[in-house]
C-alpha cells in the first residue's frame, strides 16, 4: 500500500493488520482450509464511522473489498488478495430487551455468542447448526437453523438493520424506511452495503430436547426418518447427515467408517412434548449413539475447534422427496466415493418458513421441501480436483424439481448458481435496488448480483 493509502487510516478507530504484523497470519484465515490469500491490509472495525473509512478507501482507491463477519462463506469471500478486509469481529456489542422480546446485535457477534446471551433470559433467535458463524452472513443470507420449522428463517424475525452503503452513508432500515433495501438484505446477501446491525424478534425457547443420535444408514430407515421428520410437530426440526461414522471416542469401533446417520435433533421446548417428538427417531432402529436429552438451547452448539478448516467441495439443493429410489441412490454414490469423509446432509424445511409469501423477501425458496448439502471433505487441498466430480455427478443423480440453490451454501460455483439462488422475479427486483444503492458494484466479494442496467 502507498504511502497516501496509509494515511487515508490515520482516522480509523479499529485494529489496522498488515503484512508482517504479529496477528496478520490469524487475520486472514477464514473457516475454510486451503485459503491462503494474502490481503494488503485487515482492518477490524470499531463503529460505523470506520467502515464508512474504509468503504471510502477501497472506492478511492479502487482495491477489492471483502466484508467479514465470522468468515465461514462457502467461497472464502471474507479474504482477498492484495486487498482489504473490512473485518467486523471487535464490532460485538448486544442489548437485549426481555420485555419486549427484541435484540440489538453488532454483526461480528457469533451465532454461539448471541445465543448465550439470549437463553439467560429464555428467549432465542434461529440461525444456523454452527456456533462460530457471524450472524452477519447468516442472517443476510436467510438463516436455516434448529429453529426454522418453528419461527422460520433467521430474516424472520429482522426487524430493522443499520447498513452502511457504497457510498459511506448509513442507513437505518425497516418495514417502513427504505423498504426496498430492507427486502433485499432479507436474503439477497452483502451486495447492497456492510450491515452493522441488526435488531431482531426474540422468541421463547425455555429449554428444549435436542442433540445428537445416531443410526445405521439403511434405505429403510433413510426414508423413514426423512417421513418422521416432515410428519412432526413444527417444535422439532432436523438435520440428517448420511456419512461414514467418525472415529470419535463416544462411537462404537465396529462403526468407524460405516455408513450412518449422523442426526441432529431440536425440539423448541422442552418436556413430555420433545420426548414425545424425538421417539419415534428412537424406535426406527436401535440408535448407535444417543445424546438427546433436554437442555439449554445454546447447547446445540458444541465447542468450536479454532483449528479446524475443513477442506471441502460441495453442492447445495433442494428437493421434493426422499422415497427409496433416491436413499438407494444417496447409499451408492456414497459408497462409491473415496474421499475421506463423504456427506449428503437431508434437512426437512416448511412450517413457519413456508408460511412467509415468497415475495415478502430476497429468500425465494419458501416452498421448497428439503434442502440437501452433498460434500467430499478431504485431507490435502490437491485432492480437491479429484472429488469434484464425484459432487457434481452425485447432485446430478439427485436432482427432482426444484432447481433453486441456498445462496448460504454456496461455494465459488459461477453466476449460473447465483441465479439459481434468486430465480424470476426475485433476481430482477435485486438487481434493479443493487443498481440504486450500488452501481459500481463495489461490493462484489460475494455471490454477485451486478446492477441492472438503466433502461
Amino acid at each position: 500500500m502507498s504511502t497516501q493509502t496509509l494515511s487515508d487510516l490515520s482516522g480509523v478507530t479499529g485494529q489496522v493488520i498488515r503484512p508482517g504484523d504479529a496477528d496478520y497470519d490469524k487475520a486472514r484465515t477464514v473457516f475454510l482450509g486451503g485459503i491462503d490469500r494474502r490481503p494488503a491490509v485487515v482492518i477490524r472495525v470499531a463503529n460505523d464511522s470506520d467502515v464508512s473509512r474504509v468503504i471510502a478507501l477501497a472506492r478511492d482507491t479502487g482495491m477489492p473489498l471483502a466484508v467479514r463477519s465470522g468468515g465461514h462463506s462457502g467461497a472464502a469471500h471474507g479474504v482477498v488478495d492484495d486487498g482489504i478486509v473490512l473485518d467486523l469481529a471487535e464490532m460485538r456489542a448486544l442489548k437485549i430487551d426481555a420485555e419486549r422480546g427484541t435484540a440489538s446485535a453488532e454483526t461480528g457477534l457469533t451465532a454461539a455468542e448471541f445465543t448465550k446471551a439470549a437463553d439467560a433470559h429464555g428467549l432465542a433467535v434461529g440461525f444456523g447448526d454452527t456456533g462460530s458463524v457471524g450472524i452477519g452472513g447468516i442472517t443476510l443470507g436467510g438463516g436455516v437453523g434448529y429453529l426454522v420449522r418453528k419461527y422460520g428463517l433467521t430474516i424472520d424475525d429482522l426487524i430493522a438493520a443499520d447498513i452502511v452503503t457504497a457510498d459511506g452513508q448509513l442507513h437505518h432500515v425497516d418495514a417502513k424506511s427504505e423498504p426496498d433495501l430492507f427486502w433485499a438484505i432479507r436474503g439477497g446477501g452483502g451486495n447492497f452495503g456492510v450491515a452493522t446491525r441488526f435488531e431482531y424478534r426474540l422468541h421463547p425457547v425455555d429449554g428444549i430436547v435436542g442433540g445428537m443420535m445416531m443410526l445405521p444408514a439403511t434405505a429403510d430407515v433413510i426414508t423413514s426418518f426423512i417421513a418422521l421428520a416432515e410428519a412432526a410437530p413444527e417444535e422439532l426440526s432436523t438435520i440428517a447427515n448420511v456419512m461414514p461414522a467418525p472415529p470419535m471416542p463416544f462411537v462404537p469401533a465396529e462403526h468407524h467408517g460405516k455408513l450412518v446417520i449422523f442426526a441432529m435433533l431440536c425440539h423448541a421446548g422442552a418436556g413430555e412434548a420433545g420426548e414425545r417428538a424425538v421417539a419415534p427417531f428412537r424406535a426406527l432402529a436401535r440408535p448407535i449413539v444417543d445424546m438427546v436429552k433436554p437442555g439449554r438451547y445454546p447447547e446445540m452448539y458444541p465447542p468450536d475447534d479454532e483449528n479446524y478448516h475443513p477442506l471441502a467441495t460441495s453442492r447445495t439443493m433442494f428437493i421434493d422427496k426422499v422415497d427409496r429410489g433416491v436413499a438407494d441412490t444417496i447409499l451408492e454414490h456414497l459408497n462409491a466415493s473415496t474421499a475421506p469423509m463423504r456427506v449428503a446432509q437431508l434437512r426437512v424445511l416448511g412450517g413457519a418458513m413456508a408460511r412467509v409469501p415468497v415475495e415478502a423477501t430476497a429468500f425465494a425458496h419458501r416452498r421448497s421441501r428439503i434442502m440437501v448439502n452433498c460434500a467430499a471433505i478431504c485431507e490435502r487441498p490437491e485432492e480437491m480436483p479429484k472429488h469434484a466430480p464425484w459432487v457434481t455427478g452425485f447432485a446430478a443423480a439427485l436432482r427432482q424439481g426444484d432447481a433453486g440453490a441456498y445462496v448460504n451454501f454456496l461455494a465459488d460455483e459461477g453466476a449460473a448458481r447465483v441465479r439459481a439462488a434468486y430465480p424470476g422475479a426475485t433476481w430482477d427486483r435485486l438487481a434493479a435496488i443493487k443498481r440504486r444503492y450500488d452501481p459500481t458494484n463495489l461490493f462484489h466479494l460475494n455471490q454477485n448480483i451486478p446492477p441492472s442496467e438503466r433502461s
